[in-house]
Order: structure tokens, then C-alpha cells, then sequence
């Protein structure tokens, strides 16, 4: 009678068993389906869009530091033209953003993303081109950072919306752990080697340079599965769909916290960024080399906040990790100036950039998380309409507040709104928040 029941038993237990290994079989196979244990790097498609975001990430912060270099020491450009250079270079997002999302959610991502390239390194290919015959205006720099920045939208907006369909939610994390930190290292070599580049080999051929790894990235995605362009419903329109993408991110309690302390921190560090290059160059009289590795510094911040931002989660709860900030370290950076005064400054840049590479990981997966897939590319375009539409922002008071006021008034007016960004996420849900996603 006992062996009897303990059969009955054992079958039952099987059966159970068999039925457990079957649905996780299911779930394992199941696209999009991704065990939060695996390293994203198993994933074929994965390790293909990190490698091109590592040429575009370079191909990026190369342009960043050549393009208004190249303005000053063959333009002679003025702080408001510098100004004016970094505002177009973002202005995009405002007047493209929010429609873009709209698109994204529409299109094959893999062709968005080949095709955004494509133009980038056409645009930057033009500018040595010039500079080589003899032919280069302040029309054109405008416009190939006004191009270039529209191209930038649907690349940023893009692979931003194509990663949860890659490797499943359940690893957004790590894989953008992964992402974020290749963003640091891209901003510290990018940077650091634009410089190297300006001050040995001159501007115009760092952004030949720039316009060959944009081009080598497009190769790359070639490679990358087919991306099934997301369900659309064609009798939604364009101002319908875009209203569906802003009453999601602002009628979330916690998507608003986060939209909110990104766009300050991105206001802020406009306003400084923008006129570093005057700072260095102009007014200290520092090699362009010097103002590559200031901004490497600032990479190396990132870099640390990514790797440290899953285990530092973990160990103080996913909202406070968001929640506790160094951003006030910018304080530091007015007070940049030749000798020891130049590492206090660096140091106090690279500490905030901490807190933004930690932020970037656990806040850009938090929102991925509490967003449906057929909302993600509207979610991602209307945090990119601020963020970026901060940008521009920032950078045009930088160049206006510079030319009414001082210098000095400008980088402590950026560092000031920096310090600051932490106070919407310390008045929001995202606080309480024990677990991530």
C-alpha cells in the first residue's frame, strides 16, 4: 500500500515536472523571451549592435570635439558661433523628436539605424573636404550639425526601442550596464583621442576620421537579424500617436521623475560644455589635447557609475541608488584654472559623471520596464524631445549668457542646475522603490 502511493506519488511529481520543464522550454524559446541570468552577450544581435554603438559612440564624441575646434582655429568662431554650432547640433530633437518616435514605431529599426549612419558619414566627410579646397563657411558647419543631429534622432531614438525586442526584458539591465559603460569608454577614448587627433593631425582630419566610423558602423548592421517592423495601426494619426507618447511619459508618476531629473542634468551640463572649448583654448590658453582628456575625465565617471550602479542597487534598493547623488561635485568645475585647480575641477567633473552613469543604467531600463512595446519608440522619442531639447537649450544660453555676462557667470550657472537635478526623483515614487526590473 505504501509503495502504491509512493507510484501515485512519484507519477504526480513527474507529471508536475514534466509540465514545469515543458512551460520553461516554451518560455526559453519564446521571442523576446530572455533569462535575467544569461549575459546579453550570448545574443548574436546583441553583440552586433554593441559593436556598431562602440564606432558610433567614437565616430560621435570625435565630432563633438573636432567640429568646434575646427570652428575656432579656422573660423576664428566667437562664443555665440560656438554657441550656435552646439544648439543646431541638438536642435533636431526639438523639431524632429516627438515625431520621430511616432515613425520608429513603425519602421524596420535595422534599416533606421544603417540609414542614420549613412548620413552622418556623408556629412562628416564634407567638412574636411572643404577645409582641404579652400571652401569651408560657417553655413555649412551649421548645417551638417543641423543634418546631423536629424540623423542622430532616429539613431538614438532607435536603438533604444530595438533593444527590448532583442534580448527580452528581463535582461534590459545588464544589457544596458553593457551599453552605458561602452558610452563612457567611447566618451573617454572618443574624446581623449579627438584631441590627440585635433592637436597632432588637425580637425579636418579628425572628422575624416569621424565620417569613416560612422560608415564602418552601418556595415556592421547590416549584419544584424532583420528587426520585424512593430505593429501600426495606419488609421492612428501622426498628433494622435505622439499625444499617446507624452501622456505616458508625464502622467507616470516615475517616467516624469526620471524625465525630469535627466533633463536638468542635461540643461546643466550643456551650458558648461559648451564653452569648455573657449575656456581651454581661448581663455587658458590649453591645448586641445588638454580639453580631450578634461572630457575624458568625465568618460572615466561614467565608466565607473555604469559598472557600479547593479551592485550598488542591490545593496542600497533600486530607488535610492537613483535617488543618491554627486552631481553637486560640479560645483567644482567654475572653479577650473591652470595647475591644481584644473585636476580639483576634472575631479569634480568626473564624480557628477558617476552619478549620470549609474542613472543612465538604472533609470533608461527602469522606463523600458513601464513601457509596453508598442509604445517604447514614443516613450524614447519624448524623453529624448527633453533631454536633447535641453541641449539645445542649454547650449544656447551658454553662448547668449557668455556674451551678456562672463564666462564665469555662465559655468557656474550650468553647474548650479546640475547640482540640482536629483530633487525630482527625491519627491517621486521612484524613492520607495525596493526593486528594479
Amino acid at each position: 500500500m505504501i509503495m502504491a502511493n509512493i507510484s501515485i506519488v512519484l507519477r504526480s511529481h513527474l507529471r508536475h515536472g514534466t509540465a514545469h520543464d515543458n512551460a520553461a522550454h516554451r518560455r526559453a524559446r519564446r521571442p523576446g523571451h530572455h533569462d535575467r541570468r544569461r549575459p546579453p552577450w550570448r545574443n548574436k544581435d546583441f553583440r552586433t549592435l554593441f559593436t556598431a554603438s562602440t564606432l558610433n559612440q567614437l565616430a560621435t564624441n570625435t565630432g563633438q570635439v573636432a567640429v568646434p575646434l575646427l570652428a575656432l582655429t579656422a573660423l576664428d568662431a566667437t562664443a555665440a558661433q560656438v554657441g550656435a554650432l552646439a544648439t543646431l547640433s541638438t536642435l533636431a530633437f526639438l523639431l524632429i523628436g516627438l515625431p520621430a518616435g511616432a515613425w520608429v514605431d513603425r519602421l524596420r529599426t535595422r534599416r533606421v539605424l544603417i540609414a542614420s549612419d549613412l548620413a552622418r558619414a556623408a556629412l562628416y566627410a564634407s567638412l574636411p573636404v572643404a577645409q582641404w579646397l579652400d571652401a569651408l563657411t560657417f553655413a555649412q558647419l551649421y548645417a551638417v550639425v543641423l543634418l546631423g543631429g536629424c540623423a542622430t534622432v532616429f539613431c538614438d531614438v532607435g536603438s533604444q526601442s530595438v533593444l527590448p525586442r532583442l534580448i527580452g526584458r528581463d535582461g534590459l539591465v545588464r544589457a544596458n550596464a553593457a551599453i552605458v559603460t561602452l558610452m563612457a569608454v567611447a566618451n573617454i577614448a572618443g574624446r581623449g583621442a579627438g584631441g590627440a587627433l585635433v592637436a597632432t593631425l588637425t580637425a579636418p582630419f579628425a572628422l575624416a576620421c569621424a565620417s569613416a566610423a560612422y560608415l564602418a558602423s552601418a556595415l556592421r548592421l547590416t549584419r544584424i537579424g532583420a528587426t520585424p517592423a512593430p505593429p501600426a495601426d495606419d488609421r492612428t494619426r501622426l498628433t494622435t500617436r505622439i499625444r499617446e507618447g507624452l501622456r505616458h511619459v508625464l502622467g507616470h508618476p516615475e517616467l516624469r521623475a526620471l524625465a525630469l531629473n535627466s533633463t536638468l542634468s542635461n540643461l546643466g551640463g550643456a551650458i558648461i560644455n559648451t564653452m569648455l572649448p573657449v575656456l581651454f583654448v581661448r581663455e587658458l590658453g590649453l591645448s586641445p589635447a588638454s580639453l580631450g582628456l578634461f572630457w575624458a575625465a568625465g568618460g572615466i565617471g561614467l565608466l565607473l557609475g555604469a559598472r557600479l550602479a547593479r551592485p550598488f542597487a542591490a545593496r542600497v534598493g533600486y530607488g535610492r541608488a537613483l535617488v543618491l547623488s554627486l552631481t553637486p561635485a560640479t560645483l567644482l568645475v567654475p572653479l577650473l584654472d591652470r595647475g591644481p585647480w584644473l585636476w580639483l575641477a576634472g575631479a569634480g567633473w568626473m564624480l557628477a559623471m558617476m552619478t549620470i552613469g549609474a542613472n543612465n543604467v538604472l533609470g533608461v531600463s527602469l522606463r523600458q520596464h513601464l513601457t509596453p512595446d508598442p509604445l517604447l519608440g514614443r516613450m524614447n522619442a519624448t524623453f529624448r524631445f527633453m533631454l536633447t531639447g535641453a541641449l539645445a537649450l542649454g547650449a544656447a544660453t551658454s553662448g547668449l549668457l557668455t556674451e551678456l555676462t562672463t564666462l564665469d557667470t555662465t559655468l557656474w550657472t550650468g553647474a548650479t542646475i546640475t547640482a540640482l537635478a536629483w530633487i525630482p526623483l527625491a519627491l517621486s515614487p521612484v524613492r520607495k522603490r525596493a526593486e528594479g526590473v
